[in-house]
């Protein structure tokens, strides 16, 4: 819920360079007293920890980025969400098998299919999004939300590694990735968008705020569960959240259709139990 609420706060903002660096730097001055807590207490980062949290933090500003640029194309919150958030963990069950070795049972496999196809469901046919007679902002948004389904998969096999391999704490983790992403967006927002970022803040500073919490402590939760769970298994639970995405665009946003977001909503709730059970 706190993941599909903020992607609500972020669509009915209006996006853009400011709020993403703005909500970013909120996210990162929240997390440095705990863990800078948390390295007094023995923590230190070696070399190969360091690449990991720059590469981290370089694939979230993508994903970030390509978010942003579906929704502001156009792209509805229950067609850009569902479409990113369902593409991301079919991806990632594929990665997770070829580079982890982890095997999902078959009831497993299949949850975590019908949750794919049932997140696809609440969108209608994706082809006729695509058609060229459609609406070229419901195009750009499909096609953005696509890409951003890769990114997604992309940071969750790293992510992975970070917190299960290298054992960089969740916390640290996300607060240093989010360093990276300071350190990257706000100079170039300054550099390109110079007045972007104080008018996002006189405009939207609760957006800015709601963002850079609701983002972190999802994420820092997902870290958390990964770092004992196979990836094949939590990246397709987390997608339990379109149906929240669902309700949200169709009531606070009118982007309508309830009977569809039903079927879809039974589906999703069948998989993530196949998913449990498997």
């Amino acid at each position: 819920m706190l993941h599909a609420s903020w992607n609500y706060v972020l669509k009915r903002s209006g996006g853009g360079l400011g709020i993403l660096a703005l909500s970013a730097s909120t996210a990162g001055t929240l997390l440095t007293p705990i863990a800078l807590y948390l390295m007094w207490q023995g923590f230190s980062f070696t070399w190969p920890m360091v690449g990991m949290v720059v590469g981290s933090g370089i694939i979230h500003i993508g994903y970030f980025l390509l978010l942003d640029r579906a929704y502001r194309s156009g792209g509805d919150l229950s067609v850009v969400y569902p479409l990113a958030r369902a593409t991301g963990p079919l991806l990632t069950i594929i990665a997770a098998t070829m580079l982890f070795g982890e095997r999902m049972t078959p009831v497993a496999l299949a949850g975590a299919v019908l949750i794919g196809v049932s997140a696809l469901v609440l969108t209608g046919d994706p082809r006729k999004l695509l058609a060229r007679n459609q609406d070229t902002g419901a195009r750009s948004g499909a096609s953005f939300a696509l890409l951003c389904g890769g990114v997604i998969a992309a940071y969750t096999v790293w992510d992975k590694q970070a917190v299960a391999i290298f054992l960089i704490p969740p916390i640290i983790f996300d607060w240093a990735a989010n360093v990276v992403r300071i350190a990257v967006l706000v100079p170039y927002t300054r550099r390109f968008e110079p007045n972007a970022m104080s008018r996002a803040w006189q405009q939207h500073k609760w957006s800015v705020l709601a963002i850079g919490v609701m983002s972190p402590l999802s994420y820092i939760l997902v870290l958390t569960a990964m770092v004992n769970t196979p990836v094949s298994y939590v990246a397709p639970a987390r997608e339990i959240s379109i149906l929240f995405a669902a309700l949200l665009g169709a009531h606070m946003l009118k982007e309508g259709d309830a009977t569809r977001r039903t079927i879809a909503a039974i589906g999703m709730v069948l998989g993530v139990s196949a998913l449990a059970v498997g």
